[in-house]
C-alpha cells in the first residue's frame, strides 16, 4: 500500500521538474483557498479569480518556500495578500454602497424565498451568514482558526502579526461573530412565531 505524499514531497517533485505534482497540491487546498477568497470577494466569479491568482503566484514562488511553516500556512498567506490586493483594486474601480458602521446589508428578497428551508435552519447556514457579515479581517481569522485548523502561530505568519495580537483579534472576532449570530437567530425566532 502506497503512502500519501506530503505537501513537501510534492513540492520537491515540482521543483525537480515534475510539474504534474502541482495539480495534487492544488486539489488538496483548492476548496479552502476558494472559501477564504469567497469570504473576501462575496461573488463567486471574483473568488474564483482570486483563487486562481493565488495558485499561479504560489507556483511561480514555489522555489522560495523554505518549509519553516506548513505549505498550507504559506499558501493562505498568499491567499490573504492576493485577496486584499484584489479588494483594494476593486474599491478603486467602484464606490461601495455598504455602510460598515451601520452594517447595512442589501439582500435580495427573491433569493431568501428560494432558499431551501432545511438549509436555512441548519447551524452551518446561520454560522456562514454571520461570518459573511463580519469584516474581511475578522472573517479571515475565524476561517483560518476554525475551518483551516491553523494555530495562532501559523495565523500570525499569514497575517504578518505577533501571535498575541492574533489571539486578541481572534477573541474580538469571536465576540463580533457571537453578536451577529444572536442578531440573526433572534430574527429567525421571530420568523418561526
Amino acid at each position: 500500500m502506497q503512502q500519501k505524499q506530503t505537501d513537501e514531497d510534492l513540492i520537491n517533485e515540482v521543483l525537480a521538474g515534475h510539474t504534474q505534482a502541482y495539480s495534487e497540491l492544488v486539489s488538496r487546498h483548492q476548496r479552502f483557498v476558494f472559501s477564504l477568497a469567497m469570504r473576501f470577494a462575496k461573488k463567486r466569479e471574483d473568488a474564483e479569480e482570486i483563487a486562481q491568482d493565488c495558485f499561479v503566484k504560489a507556483y511561480k514562488a514555489l522555489g522560495t518556500f523554505q518549509g519553516s511553516s506548513k505549505f498550507s500556512t504559506w499558501l493562505y498567506t498568499i491567499t490573504y495578500t492576493t485577496a486584499m490586493s484584489f479588494l483594494r483594486k476593486k474599491r478603486l474601480e467602484t464606490d461601495s454602497i455598504d455602510d460598515e458602521g451601520n452594517n447595512i446589508q442589501l439582500e435580495s428578497k427573491v433569493s431568501d424565498f428560494n432558499a431551501n428551508l432545511a438549509e436555512r435552519r441548519s447551524t452551518g447556514y446561520w454560522l456562514n451568514r454571520a461570518i459573511d457579515q463580519l469584516t474581511p479581517d475578522d472573517a479571515m481569522v475565524i476561517n483560518l482558526f476554525y475551518k483551516g485548523e491553523q494555530s495562532l502561530e501559523e495565523i500570525s505568519i499569514v497575517l504578518n502579526m505577533d501571535p498575541n495580537n492574533v489571539k486578541v483579534r481572534l477573541h474580538r472576532a469571536r465576540t463580533r461573530l457571537k453578536e451577529k449570530l444572536q442578531f440573526l437567530l433572534k430574527d429567525e425566532v421571530k420568523e418561526l412565531l
